[in-house]
Order: C-alpha cells, then sequence, then structure tokens
C-alpha cells in the first residue's frame, strides 16, 4: 500500500508540476510553487524529486508517455509504429500546449552539458525518436526524394520538427509550426496515410 501512495504521491507531484509550468514557464516554476499546489512542504517534495530538473524530467517522461497514449500506441516510449498523420496530428496538439513545448525546448537545449541531470534522457529519448522516425519514413520509401534514405532523412525531420518549435515560441505570430511541418513532409513527397 505504501508503494502504491508513493506512486501516487509522484503522479499528483507531476500534474502539478504541468499545471505550474503551464502557467509561469519553465523559468517561474520553482520545486516550492509546485509543492505548495500538492499541499507538501519543499522538502517533501524532494523526497520525491531532489532538484528541480529531476521533476522536469519526469514531466517530459510523462509527456511523451501521454503523447503516444493519446494516439494509440500501447507501448509509452516507443514512437515506431507512429504514422505521418498522426506525427502531424502531434504537431498540432503541441501547438496548443505552449509551456510544456517550452519546457521541453529549455531541458533539452540545457542537457548537452555534461553534468545535467536530464542528459541521459534526452540522449536516449532522441535515440528512440530517431529510430522511430526512420522507421516510419521506411513505409514510404518509395515517395523520398531519390537518392535518400530513411535513415539519412530521419535526423533531419526532428531537427525540423525541434527548430519549429524554437522558432515558434520566438514568434508564435510569424511562424505556424503545423504548417512548417506539414510543408516539409510535402517536400519530402510523403503524404499522410
Amino acid at each position: 500500500m505504501t508503494r502504491a501512495r508513493g506512486a501516487d504521491r509522484r503522479a499528483s507531484i507531476v500534474r502539478a508540476a504541468f499545471e505550474v509550468i503551464a502557467e509561469r514557464g519553465y523559468r517561474g516554476t520553482s520545486l516550492a510553487a509546485v509543492a505548495e499546489r500538492v499541499g507538501l512542504t519543499q522538502q517533501g517534495l524532494m523526497h520525491y524529486f531532489p532538484t528541480k530538473e529531476d521533476l522536469l524530467a519526469a514531466v517530459l517522461e510523462t509527456r511523451d508517455e501521454w503523447d503516444l497514449l493519446h494516439f494509440g500506441h500501447a507501448r509509452p516510449g516507443d514512437p515506431s509504429a507512429i504514422s505521418v498523420s498522426q506525427l502531424a496530428e502531434l504537431v498540432d496538439y503541441n501547438a496548443t500546449r505552449p509551456g510544456i513545448v517550452q519546457t521541453y525546448t529549455v531541458l533539452s537545449a540545457d542537457s548537452v552539458t555534461e553534468d545535467h541531470p536530464a542528459r541521459q534522457y534526452f540522449h536516449d529519448r532522441y535515440a528512440r525518436v530517431r529510430a522511430g522516425m526512420t522507421q516510419m519514413l521506411e513505409r514510404h520509401r518509395d515517395e523520398l526524394p531519390p537518392g535518400t534514405t530513411p535513415e539519412q532523412l530521419a535526423p533531419l525531420a526532428v531537427a525540423v520538427l525541434d527548430g519549429l518549435q524554437l522558432q515558434w515560441l520566438l514568434d508564435p505570430e510569424e511562424v505556424d509550426m503545423s504548417a512548417g511541418f506539414r510543408t516539409f513532409l510535402a517536400l519530402l513527397g510523403v503524404k499522410p496515410d
């Protein structure tokens, strides 16, 4: 019972962190604010998440799981079965949650430093996403530009997604993330399935 209660508490902390991040953005989020939202002291919250980065990494992992479950995937963390249409829908979905996209963007950039607590998470996540993107593009191999392979295009597709997110965060009035990604798919010759 104690283990289940601990898991429930962790889940409620992560949900509260989502709310606070959506309201205040990454920089405005503090462990104290999240702790207050769930009725804990900051020290009590730190029993579950010792640092702000640990909490935000849990938010990102949970976000990935929710995204994949939202699009009907049975195995969270496995993007290999996602379709082009579902990926475009995910871009649309991300356009409705700037706080979460901002958190992802900031943490992914911060994680390139050697001692960042989310470094391994982002390393592993990008490896999974590139592999999943390669598998998705493999199903459209005949549509791809001549002389290209899914393996070559997968990291470029991930870079386009991340780059569009960053530009959209900086200038949402000028950058349409959804339209930009659909234009990229058209340039690749990939039609939604």
